[in-house]
């Protein structure tokens, strides 16, 4: 990890998620970006955390506040963990798409590396709605040339058994799961941080 020796400059990550990145329902220092910390302390990393997520984020509501974020913070790294509230609410998938757009290009006009954590759907919200909910990170992603997790949930919502993984509301992964939710995210973060 040489791009982490001492002397190295520090790295600043903004979380800018919902629910799922702000410990809803979990003990407080729990949740993954948590873990995250955890895990850049251990790894040597230089890097500073600022989780800026709140449970029923849209990304409406990200966009409004990302500008004074990115003021406040001046971030190397922003993950921007949302969508999956406005689905829930039935929102237009192209304000959900420029919600997106907007808040990579800020943070990348802002000279931050950005990451989009991607999300999918229940297969009760039907299969064309489901496709299109989730090509749009990657399509975003793909636009405007930023890294991408393709599925948050990926291991925890997709497998058999997966209820073990969720709190009792069957949306939000218990405590158990935070961990997965960490290692779907670290390796694209890493390779990001290890580019500095």
């Amino acid at each position: 990890m040489a791009p982490h020796a001492r002397g190295a400059a520090r790295a600043k990550i903004l979380v800018l998620g919902d629910s799922l990145s702000a410990e809803y329902g979990l003990r407080r220092g729990s949740g993954w970006v948590a873990l995250l910390k955890q895990r850049l302390e251990r790894e040597g990393v230089k890097a500073e955390v600022v989780n800026a997520s709140i449970s029923g984020e849209t990304t409406s509501g990200g966009r409004s506040r990302l500008p004074a974020l990115l003021q406040q913070h001046r971030p190397t790294h922003v993950v921007i963990e949302l969508g999956g509230n406005d689905a829930l609410r039935g929102l237009p998938l192209e304000m959900t798409r420029s919600n997106l757009e907007a808040m990579v290009l800020a943070a990348q006009e802002a000279g931050a590396q950005v990451l989009l954590v991607g999300m999918r759907m229940p297969p009760n919200y039907g299969r064309k709605y489901g496709e299109e909910f989730s090509g749009l990170f990657r399509e975003v992603a793909r636009e405007r040339k930023t890294e991408l997790v393709p599925f948050f949930l990926q291991g925890i919502a997709d497998v058999p058994g997966a209820e073990h993984w969720f709190q009792p509301d069957r949306i939000h992964p218990n405590e158990s799961a935070q961990e997965r939710l960490l290692e779907n995210v670290w390796p694209v973060l890493e390779r990001m941080l290890k580019r500095r």
